[in-house]
């Protein structure tokens, strides 16, 4: 079996998932880091729909690409109109592309009641349509819309207009479950015979409404087909695309087909990340191979049999993909989980040392009490540091006072005073922010900032609550978990109390120790950093 091209749709077809949006300058990034991910072609628009898609095209020009082509997308000339006459071809040469991919129809119900015109016209929209653009000397790709809706419909309808673009020259067609229905037995049976009966190569496209893309896709590479289209984070219509940062390394890695460089699925990880910023999207921790949790063991029995030997519980080794084996503390991690998490900090502390059992013990009357380590390791590595080399603090909190103010037609504001000992000053410092928390972050900000320059850099990046009893009302404890970043690393910590401000303080408490704990290790200091 052959290498398999893989063609990324993220900014197309990727675009049109509800909630999902890229300005011009975040295409032209996008496309800049999917060559990087070494996929060899990206579809970066449709021209012929709107304005931001032909200006990006006229910028794309420019680009210097290693291992992608441009594709640009629009639609088979409409009916009763000459190619060279249709806007939407027309749209697509205009973006002065290498590969024009154009979609047509191969399903009856759709010719009937969306063109509404006859199924001989339908065959010749396809067959011109490709032909025009071949003429001009471009690779094209025939998107054969609704493809298998239409075969298991109608197959030798559906294989007409698959005989129809090859008559056109389309270089590839690509077989589409737009509607995102298919089982995997039947992709399996229907790409098999295709291939079996085209003189091309054949590509699929499948999207995820029955949860089947990733599936379906692989089945069809195993049938024969010989590129896969999809998303690179499976954003698309509905319920998405199919998701190429789980297929590239289930070919690659499962099967032994290459259709990346191998040197690049190191960094694949990374890479997705990178999409996810620039979509301001997060990753989904369980997303497979790449999510924070692909490789996160957490159950004791689980940490401890990956930490004798990874291939009993990993199904391949991280690293191979760019991301990293994690071992979330919490309740029910078990000694050997503390301890791998213990011994990255100080390794001399062994499992059945005295400092683990404690830690280990006051891990879990914590978490009882309600705090979560596992999303939270810069509150961890405190926690550890303190318990097993105490060092003085950084700052004595000696006292705080919120005030907030509501009145109709103004936005609620609050101001925040906080009063803080450093070594021996005190320094009393007042701020406002849009709530009770952003306004004692700022003010505790401010007043640290004087003796701690550092801090300046710090930046709250996520604040999450929840409620932790629910049946007590207003009356419920609560976890807050805060996100930092110091712009290099983000960092976690968390704070739990009855009440919401005083569980913010205690998790601002700790962003602010651990930055400094970290300034102080970086600057080769004890970790006892010295106070002013």
């Amino acid at each position: 079996m052959g290498p398999v091209t893989i063609f990324d749709s993220t900014l197309r077809d990727g675009a049109q998932g509800a909630g999902v949006t890229f300005s011009l300058e975040d295409k032209l990034q996008a496309v800049r880091l999917l060559d990087q991910v070494g996929v060899q072609y990206v579809e970066a628009g449709n021209p012929g729909s709107n304005p931001k898609d032909a200006e990006f095209f006229q910028r794309a020009a420019g680009l210097s690409l290693k291992n992608a082509r441009l594709v640009s997308f629009g639609s088979t000339r409409r009916k009763n109109t000459a190619p060279e006459e249709d806007q939407s071809l027309a749209a697509v040469l205009a973006a002065q592309t290498p590969v024009c991919c154009v979609f047509g129809k191969c399903w009856k119900f759709h010719v009937d009641r969306v063109l509404e015109t006859s199924y001989e016209e339908n065959f010749r929209m396809i067959e011109e349509s490709c032909r025009f653009l071949k003429a001009h000397g471009r690779e094209v790709i025939f998107d054969a819309e609704h493809f298998f809706d239409g075969w298991k419909d109608d197959p030798d309808f559906a294989w007409e207009a698959l005989r129809a673009a090859v008559r056109g020259g389309a270089d590839i067609v690509c077989l589409c479950d737009t509607n995102g229905g298919v089982f995997p037995q039947e992709a399996e049976r229907i790409v098999r015979e295709v291939v079996s009966r085209l003189s091309v190569p054949v590509a699929v496209h499948f999207h995820e409404d029955c949860g089947m893309a990733t599936a379906n896709s692989i089945v069809s590479v195993q049938a024969g087909a010989s590129q896969v289209q999809g998303t690179l984070l499976g954003f698309g219509e509905r319920c998405g695309n199919a998701n190429l940062s789980s297929i590239i390394p289930d070919l690659q890695l499962k099967l032994g087909i290459p259709c990346i460089p191998q040197e690049e699925l190191l960094h694949l990880t990374h890479r997705v990340r990178e999409l996810a910023a620039i979509a301001n999207v997060d990753v989904p921790v369980w997303m497979p191979y790449v999510g924070e949790n692909a490789f996160a063991h957490k159950a004791g029995m689980h940490a401890a049999g990956v930490l004798k030997s990874p291939r009993s519980f990993e199904h391949v080794d991280p690293y191979l993909v760019g991301n990293a084996r994690r071992f979330p503390a919490s309740e029910i991690s078990g000694r050997a989980v503390v301890l791998e998490k213990v011994k990255r900090i100080f390794p001399h502390v062994g499992v059945d040392s005295q400092e683990a059992r404690a830690l280990l013990h006051e891990l879990k009357t914590l978490e009882s009490q309600g705090y979560q380590f596992e999303g939270a390791d810069a509150s961890f590595e405190l926690l550890v540091r303190k318990r097993l080399r105490p060092f003085p603090p950084f700052f004595e909190l000696l006292y705080y006072h919120i005030y907030t103010d509501y009145s109709e037609g103004r936005d609620r504001g609050a101001s925040a005073t906080v009063k803080v000992r450093v070594g021996g000053e005190i320094q009393l410092m007042a701020a406002e922010g849009n709530g009770p928390v952003n306004a004692l972050d700022q003010a505790l900000r401010k007043a640290l900032e004087i003796f701690y320059p550092a801090l300046s850099q710090v930046k709250l990046t996520d604040y999450k609550v929840r409620v932790l009893d629910s049946k007590s009302a207003t009356a419920a404890g609560v976890r807050v978990l805060i996100t930092s970043s110091d712009g290099e690393d983000a960092f976690t910590t968390v704070g739990v109390s009855g009440d919401v401000v005083a569980a913010s303080w205690k998790a601002l408490e700790d962003s602010m120790e651990y930055l400094l704990l970290k300034a102080a290790r970086k600057n080769g200091e004890e970790d006892a950093a010295s106070l002013p």
